[in-house]
């Protein structure tokens, strides 16, 4: 293999902050962003959800820094930027994962859960960007990635509160790139489709973790014949756009989503 090739996607000395790395996509995130020869500094609301992801990331032979945060909290998202600067001295790849969900139909949703999905999955988004944003650009380079959803693009009864933080995190990630562009900061987004998450698993997992086969393999099904490729996606397919978001793999690349959605949206 051309070593150039593998070169673009190496991150080998650099520096990536994650937010909601305590499972699921902001976990596997963490995992393949070691693997591919970064230092990583994850947050979560989660304490044990991140120490288990440092685990694994070391387990694998990376470097994992665990910084309990809470994506609401502006000092606490700053602080977790600060941490990977002092520690590692430089923040080169900023993943804004965190986010929440909340079904109910318009006329059904309180103003307390409104404030919820709108804290977590559009001002938690903003914090983190602002937090990276003035880093790389003092240091003159980094790559900032939002994680919006095929909801944003996709009218569904009962995901508006949703929905509409995640079409607005890709304006937001629009206009952030038009602002720290010149400054040699990329700013892009992934949009993934149905993934088996733990964000998803509410639907066939008790609290408790009891798995429910049956609702489980109901739902797979129906979500895998919503794509041409007839399968629901992974943390992992995530991680690895995101790879390609992070690398030099995507240096001319800027202001774009990327849909990860296995071809269930196609703009």
């Amino acid at each position: 293999m051309d070593l150039s090739i593998v070169n673009a996607f190496d991150l080998s000395g650099r520096v990536a902050v994650i937010t909601g790395a305590g499972g699921g996509i902001g976990r596997e995130a963490a995992i393949v962003f070691a693997g591919a020869g970064a230092r990583v500094v994850v947050g979560d609301v989660s304490a044990d959800g991140l120490f288990e992801t440092v685990r694994l990331v070391e387990a694998n032979g990376g470097r994992a820094i665990a910084v309990p945060t809470d994506v609401t909290k502006r000092d606490q998202v700053d602080a977790l930027v600060h941490t990977a600067r002092r520690e590692f001295g430089s923040v080169d790849v900023m993943a804004n994962v965190a986010g929440i969900i909340r079904n109910n139909l318009v006329v059904d949703t309180s103003e307390e859960e409104l404030d919820a999905v709108i804290a977590v999955n559009l001002k938690g988004v903003y914090f983190g960007c602002a937090a990276a944003a003035r880093v790389m650009v003092e240091q003159g380079s980094g790559s900032i990635i939002n994680v919006a959803s095929a909801g944003m693009d996709m009218a569904v009864p009962g995901l508006s509160a949703y929905a509409l933080t995640k079409a607005a995190v890709a304006m937001l990630t629009r206009t952030l790139a038009t602002e720290v562009g010149p400054h040699g900061v990329r700013v892009n987004t992934i949009a993934p489709g149905f993934t088996d998450t733990p964000m998803t698993q509410r639907w066939w997992k008790t609290s408790e973790g009891a798995v429910d086969e049956a609702a489980r393999d109901e739902l797979w099904s129906m979500r895998a014949d919503q794509s041409p490729l007839h399968r629901i996606g992974t943390a992992r397919d995530q991680a690895l756009g995101m790879l390609y978001l992070a690398s030099d793999a995507s240096a001319f690349m800027t202001g774009q989503v990327l849909r990860v959605n296995g071809g269930v949206v196609m703009p």
